[in-house]
């Protein structure tokens, strides 16, 4: 067994967003010149800083982190490295339906340049769709898992798995998208979960989307952690949904033992980030929304999991 597990309190802002910020938030498309390229990383430098003013407002160091990307994030990244934050780094290619290195064969260097806590890849993977694509992108995923286990690196891996629905498993639910949430989703994220492990796909954490249902987070924790896997942790993301959903989610999962935490972005920084551009509020105003937005669900993960303990 290669993973050694994560197993301690992981509370992330992630912002390493990037086609889709750089489409819906600034709309652009295609190759981007120094002068916007600088422009997205000022405003990624906005939640960065809400991250901050978070921490001074009492949210506990050790538990939180961020994650960010080379492309707009590499002064953060160092920053944050440099102040003893968590920080975790994506290496995948934005926007693909498979799997890819951002920087290819250079991926490894990539991550010494920056020794990010965590190497972030998003994967999205559905055990019941095209099996040649499946196992084109467990194969990259094995190397790199290989590599963050080999102890050429300090970062640890973290997956944060997608299932997309297939046409055909919407068509068995008659297009309904919330009945495939609820339905079929759970039992495909622990089959993707296992058939990755098989896969020699060792993450240290896995972050999952939301779940509606206490058993369906136990059954995604106990796939994770199955065999000798019992340090591995999970976390939620938020999946860009509104307050009430992302609430309902981190409240299901911090009561189940396993899920160590959560990475909530879009729900947190968005509005406040678009106001800010548009002059509707101040930069100081969007830190401070910003940072509450993020305490608020550090509050909501910690009190659930002490009510369940």
């Amino acid at each position: 067994m290669t993973s050694l597990g994560f197993n301690n309190p992981l509370y992330i802002l992630p912002f390493d967003h990037r086609g889709s910020f750089q489409k819906k938030m600034f709309g652009w498309d295609g190759v981007l010149s120094a002068e916007q390229t600088a422009e997205i990383a000022a405003a990624k430098r906005v939640i960065y800083d809400a991250f901050r003013r978070a921490i001074s407002d009492g949210v506990p160091k050790e538990k939180a982190g961020i994650l960010v990307d080379e492309q707009f994030g590499a002064e953060v990244l160092r920053d944050a490295s440099a102040e003893g934050f968590s920080t975790s780094c994506s290496a995948e290619k934005s926007g693909q339906d498979e799997f890819d290195f951002e920087y290819g064969e250079d991926f490894a260097s990539h991550i010494e340049a920056f020794h990010p806590t965590f190497c972030k890849v998003l994967v999205r993977y559905n055990p019941e769709g095209d099996k040649g694509l499946n196992k084109r992108q467990a194969a990259r995923l094995k190397r790199l898992s290989h590599y963050l286990h080999s102890g050429k690196t300090r970062s640890r891996f973290m997956f944060e798995l997608l299932v997309p629905a297939e046409k055909a498993q919407l068509d068995r639910l008659n297009g309904d998208k919330a009945a495939y949430d609820l339905e079929l989703r759970p039992s495909l994220m622990v089959q993707s979960i296992e058939e990755l492990q098989d896969a020699q796909v060792e993450p240290d954490v896995w972050k999952i989307e939301g779940l509606d249902r206490r058993e369906d987070c136990e059954k995604v924790v106990a796939a994770a952690r199955r065999q000798d896997r019992s340090a591995v942790g999970c976390i939620i993301l938020g999946r860009g949904e509104n307050d009430a959903k992302v609430h309902e989610w981190l409240t299901t999962a911090a009561s189940v033992p396993g899920f160590i935490g959560f990475a909530v972005g879009r729900t947190s920084f968005w509005d406040p980030l678009v106001d800010w551009r548009g002059k509707k509020m101040t930069r100081e105003a969007a830190v401070a929304e910003i940072a509450r937005r993020y305490k608020e669900f550090v509050g909501i993960f910690e009190a659930h999991q002490k009510s369940a303990a």
